[in-house]
Parts: C-alpha cells; structure tokens; sequence
C-alpha cells in the first residue's frame, strides 16, 4: 500500500471538546480534541466493558460544493488484530509518518479520515474481560455500528458526508459484514449516514478461492516446481474441503500448514509480495501466522529512513498527546488474543455479503495488487465470479480499462467497472 494514486483514484470523487467520564458499564461516550477543531478522538462503550477507539481528522482541504458532498473515509485494518489508528493512519494514509511529519500523499487531501482501532482488543481499544473479545465477523459489525451510532452525534458532518468503508487484508472481511450491517440499520431508520460505498483491498473475502489460488501462481512465477506443486495443491483442497464442511478451526490449521509448506519449498517467498525477497532464517522458522506479521510490521515500519518506531510513538508521544487511554494500557502492533478468539471465523467467506451490497445498490470497489500471493489477483476475481448479483454476468464479459499515473506514460493498472462493482489491478503493487 505504498503506491497512493490507485487507491485515491478509488474514492468516487471540532471544537475542543473537555473529558466526559465513562465509569464502568455506561455507554457514554469519552470525547476529546484539538483547539483548532481539526481533530477528534475518542471512546465509545460499544458494549458493557467493551471500548473501541476512534480518531477523526477533518481535512484542510474540506469543501461544500453543491452536489459534491465532501467524503469521510472510515479505514479498517487487517490482522486480524492490528491496529488502524496505528498502521493506517501512521504508516499508510494519515496526514502524519512516524517521525511525526506531514506526508504528501495522504489521503486527507481527498477526504476526512477516521481511524478505529477494530475490534475491540485491538490497539488502543480494550475490554475488561477478555470473554468479552469478538468471536466473529458479525460481532464485530455489530460492535462498529453503535460505535457510528455514536459518532454521527459526535462528528456533526458525519450527517452529511458520505462515509465510504475502505479495507486491508482481513479488513475486507470487516468491512463486508460492517456495510451490510450500516446498510440494514439506514434502511430501518437507526442510523442517520449515508453509505457512499465499500472499497476492499487485497481482502480476504474468500479464504477457499485464496488458497487453492496458491499453487498455481506459485508455479507461473518459478517459486514452486511441480513435485512442490503437486503436494501443495493436496494440501488446498484439504483447506477446501474442510471449509464445505463446516470445520472452520481445522481449516484455519491446514492454511497454515499450507503456507509454512509453501515457505520451505519456496525459498520463503514473501506471501505479501513474491518479487520481495524472502523472510530471513530466524522468521522463516516461526509459525505461518508468526511470519505473516513479522512481515506486516516491516512493510509498515521497517523503513530505515524512520528514526522512530511505531510501538515508540504509540506507546509514548502520542498517548501523552490523547490523554484520555489507560495508563496501564500497552498499544501493541498485532493483538494475538483477538486473532485467536476469531480462530473459528477467519476461513469463512463474505461472499454472501458482497451481494447483499450490490443488492442495495451500495458502490463496491476490488482492487488488488498483481505481485499479492497471501490475497492473491487470480484469488479475487474468482470469488468475484461467484457473485449472485444480477449485473456479475455483464461485468465479467467487459474489456478493461487501462490506468495511467503522470508523469509516466506507462499503464499502472486496469479496471473494470459496471454498475455499482469496480474491479481495480494495481501493477507491480503487492498486498500493501
């Protein structure tokens, strides 16, 4: 996700508020800001004990033209377990790096911004009962929908900006099951916003179609032969199988027997970009899910050029800056524990949930990046083609369009677009 113009390309183009305090067991909300009002932040209760938290940046660049309403971009991490207010809004799109310096591609020159540390357990964000951790996708709606429900009083321009759900990695899956839930709640009268649209990128909406895309790419591109091959693809269709039947826990296991398989045949290939290099000795060694975000976090904060950690920034500069997170709260790049408790939901698809969207008429963008292995291009559009939607045969037989980024003359991409579902290839991008 270090490439900003595709991504920009896919948006369909506060006052200083005191300390309420929120004692255990209310729903009140735990608001505070900047004096210039151009920054929000927060606490909502979304259940007993169970706190998300949530940042707003307005952007400097906000207009009204008429018929043009201003954009809110809500970004939902991946992980599951990592944190957005930390990654997302640090390391990828906020208007500051982890030096603490202005970053000219972000997108808060297009939108604003609000970064929510989802779900609960994550970063920030924290439960007082670790039973009270989400044990699926839906809990997690669930969860994020009151959090809306609160910050439609909070961020008055909320009411009029279309908010748009814009995903990473297993945040698809949050965003899938986050939208359909926004958009029932719209259409029952219990939440006063506007769904501008769902972008979902590199999102693990179908674990089955990922997976069985593995070995075949893996093959095109020279990091598997075919004894490795053969083997590998036994292998998925043991995830796949799994999967039909409803064992979810276990499929999550074969998965990762699938890719620690996959990293000693390969060389250790990086699943997140294969023309990346490999994962040294001491990573290559740990558990797949070890791996994975040993490698999350040198994508997102492993730039030699940054004198500053993100766990160093999290857990000192700007905690003191917010004031309002527990002191005995340590913000941690991937929560474990809430990747576990949703050991039981990671394998199963959102498929489903795609086509409630496009049924509603709610705006859905793929984009994906070509050098991705782990949510691969040729894993997407499969489960694209799997859609019920009325248009998806339609969408399947158009050409693409092409992409071009200046000053370069190149093609960076293609899409497709028909209706309200747009497709996005992002060349020479993996899955960030």
């Amino acid at each position: 996700m270090d490439r900003p113009f595709p991504l920009l390309a896919l948006l369909p183009i506060l006052l200083c508020i005191s300390l309420s305090s929120a004692g255990s067991g209310s729903c009140e909300p735990v608001t505070a800001g900047t004096p210039d009002g151009s920054e929000l932040w927060g606490y909502v209760e979304v259940r007993p004990k169970a706190h998300l938290f949530w940042w707003y940046y307005k952007s400097p660049q906000r207009t009204s033209t008429p018929g043009k309403p201003w954009p809110t971009v809500l970004w939902l991490q991946g992980g599951p377990g990592a944190s957005g207010v930390g990654f997302g809004n640090f390391q990828e799109i906020g208007p500051l790096d982890v030096n603490l310096q202005p970053r000219n591609s972000t997108w808060l020159q297009k939108a604003d911004l609000i970064f929510v540390d989802n779900p609960v357990g994550v970063g920030y964000s924290y439960v007082e009962d670790d039973s009270l951790l989400v044990t699926t996708d839906w809990q997690q709606a669930a969860d994020a929908t009151t959090l809306l429900k609160a910050l439609v009083k909070e961020v008055p321009t909320l009411q009029s900006s279309p908010l748009f759900l814009v995903a990473e990695s297993y945040g698809g899956k949050y965003a899938a099951t986050l939208g359909a839930s926004v958009a029932r709640a719209v259409r029952a009268g219990e939440l006063n916003i506007t769904l501008g649209g769902v972008a979902l990128g590199d999102s693990w909406i179908s674990p089955e179609d990922f997976t069985l895309s593995y070995t075949p790419l893996l093959l095109s591109v020279s990091r598997l032969d075919d004894n490795a091959g053969d083997e590998a693809s036994k292998m998925a269709e043991t995830v796949k199988e799994q999967i039909a039947s409803g064992n979810f826990t276990d499929a999550e296991g074969s998965w990762n027997d699938l890719l620690h398989f996959i990293g000693t045949w390969s060389g250790h290939v990086d699943v997140y970009n294969f023309l990346d290099g490999s994962l040294d000795s001491a990573s290559a060694n740990a558990p797949s899910t070890v791996q994975a975000m040993t490698k999350y976090t040198r994508y997102l904060s492993g730039k030699d050029s940054d004198s500053n950690t993100i766990a160093g920034i999290m857990n000192g500069v700007i905690k003191e800056k917010l004031k309002i997170i527990p002191k005995d709260l340590e913000w941690e790049e991937l929560n474990q524990d809430v990747y576990n408790a949703l050991a039981n939901d990671i394998m199963k698809p959102r498929i489903d949930e795609i086509d409630e969207l496009l049924s509603y008429g709610v705006n859905v963008t793929v984009y994906n990046g070509q050098l991705d292995i782990i949510c691969s291009t040729i894993g997407a559009e499969a489960w694209v083609q799997k859609l019920k939607w009325d248009g998806i045969k339609t969408f399947v037989s158009l050409p693409r369009q092409s992409l071009h980024c200046a000053p370069s003359k190149g093609i960076k991409g293609f899409v497709r677009s028909y209706k309200n579902l747009q497709f996005y290839w992002i060349l020479g991008a993996g899955h960030y």
